[in-house]
C-alpha cells in the first residue's frame, strides 16, 4: 500500500507511522530521516538543503520533493510505503501525484488524524525534557516526573523546550491549517481520505487506522494490528 499520514503536530503521527509501517511491512518514509539521510550522505540534495538550514532558511519545494522521489524510488518502498510529513503543501502533494503518475502508481489511502486544537497545545505544552538525556521525557499532567522538575531516571533537571511552549504550538499550529490541511481536501476528491480520531491509547489509535487501512484494501491482514 501507499499511504500518506496527515495530521497536526501533536497528533502522534511519527508513532502511528512506525507502527503501521510494521505491521504493513513498509517503509516509513519520514521527512526528517529524509533530510538526515541525505545531509550525512553528502548528497547533491543533501548540501543544498543544508545551505539553506544553516541561513535558517525554509528548504525549498522542490529540494524536499526530489530528495522524496528518490527515496520512494528505493527498492524497499517498490511495493508500498507510508508518507509522514510529506506532502505538507499543496505544491508537494500536486509533485507526489506526478511522481506516482509517471510510474503508473497510485495513493491507496491518506489518513488523517483528528485531533482538537486544546488538546493538542496540553500534549505538547506538557512536555518536560531531561537536559542530562533528552530520551527521558515526561508529561506535566499524563506521566508527571516523581518529583517536580527532576528526572526520575538520572535526577537530571526537567526542562520544556521552546518550541514545546504555548505560544510556538499556536503559532505550528496556525501553520498546519494554512499550509498543510488544504492537502486533505485535494486527497479528498480523489476520495483517498479517512478521518481518524488520535485520541485515546496509543493501541486503539492504531486499531482505527488498520481497520480504515482494511476498509481501503482488501490485501491488509485482519488481526495484524500492534500491541
Amino acid at each position: 500500500m501507499r499511504i500518506v499520514l496527515v495530521g497536526p503536530p501533536g497528533a502522534g503521527k511519527g508513532t502511528q507511522a512506525a507502527f503501521l509501517a510494521e505491521n504493513l511491512s513498509i517503509p516509513h518514509i519520514s521527512t526528517g530521516d529524509i533530510f538526515r539521510a541525505n545531509i550525512s550522505q553528502g548528497t547533491a540534495l543533501g548540501q543544498q538543503a543544508q545551505e539553506y538550514m544553516r541561513a535558517g532558511q525554509l528548504v525549498p519545494d522542490e529540494v524536499t520533493i526530489g530528495m522524496a522521489k528518490d527515496r520512494m524510488a528505493e527498492p524497499d518502498a517498490a511495493n508500498g510505503f507510508l508518507l509522514d510529513g510529506f506532502p505538507r503543501n499543496i505544491a508537494q502533494a500536486e509533485a507526489l501525484d506526478s511522481a506516482l503518475e509517471e510510474r503508473a502508481q497510485k495513493l491507496d489511502a491518506v489518513l488523517d488524524l483528528e485531533v482538537p486544537e486544546e488538546e493538542v497545545v496540553k500534549r505538547i505544552a506538557g512536555r518536560r525534557i531531561c537536559r542530562s538525556d533528552s530520551s527521558h521525557v515526561f508529561h506535566a499532567e499524563y506521566s508527571p516526573p516523581k518529583k517536580a522538575g527532576v528526572c526520575d531516571v538520572c535526577g537530571g533537571e526537567l526542562y520544556q523546550r521552546d518550541d514545546d511552549r504555548e505560544e510556538t504550538v499556536r503559532k505550528r499550529l496556525a501553520v498546519y491549517h494554512s499550509e498543510t490541511e488544504p492537502i486533505i481536501d485535494h486527497y479528498k476528491r480523489q476520495d483517498l481520505v479517512t478521518t481518524i480520531s488520535a485520541l485515546g491509547e496509543v493501541s486503539e489509535v492504531t486499531e482505527r487506522a488498520m481497520e480504515a487501512l482494511e476498509a481501503a484494501d482488501e490485501s491488509v491482514p485482519d488481526g495484524s494490528v500492534a500491541d
